[in-house]
């Protein structure tokens, strides 16, 4: 035999490397997995937020509507009775009937002036809306009156249904 052998190497055998995790993924399938819910996310608020300003963009249009006809006919009744039951149909829209419906007079003026800084209905222009469209010729002050309904369409179609439950 031959003194010159080396000694026989004490190797491991082969080691594979542990197999393919599925978690944590790959970033691109954290993409291909958050676009059907980010897809799904744009359409619910796409719908939320045209449904909520639906009623804002009709009452508008209705209000302009009220205005031309006034500026044609100068009929202050007919101007102050559209007014009170656009007012009407857009608080009802916008909140529950049952809360809304029922309010006449002095109650509803209040609950109109809860929308705005200032209490408008009840004690500025918007107080005839109680009696105008009672009244044959009734004395108005059309332009402030369509600006406050104006107003108040713009900042009631803003505000939740809660806010207004939570101040009464």
């Amino acid at each position: 035999m031959n003194n010159n052998t080396p000694p026989p190497l004490e190797l491991r055998d082969i080691h594979l490397p542990d197999p393919v995790s599925w978690w944590p993924l790959a970033p691109g399938w954290w993409l291909v997995a958050a676009t059907p819910l980010f897809l799904l996310l744009v359409w619910w608020l796409y719908r939320h937020w045209s449904k909520r300003y639906r009623v804002r963009r009709a009452a508008l249009a209705e209000l302009k509507r009220l205005e031309e006809a006034h500026a044609k006919h100068r009929d202050a009744q007919r101007l102050a009775a559209g007014l009170s039951a656009l007012l009407r149909r857009v608080a009802i829209a916008r909140h529950p009937p049952e809360e809304v419906a029922g309010m006449a007079g002095q109650e509803w003026l209040a609950w109109l002036d809860r929308a705005l800084p200032t209490p408008e209905f009840s004690q500025g222009p918007g107080a005839v809306l109680i009696s105008a469209p009672f009244q044959p010729d009734p004395d108005i002050d059309a332009d402030a009156l369509l600006m406050l309904c104006r107003r108040w369409i713009r900042s009631a179609s803003l505000i939740k249904m809660g806010a207004w439950q939570s101040s009464s």
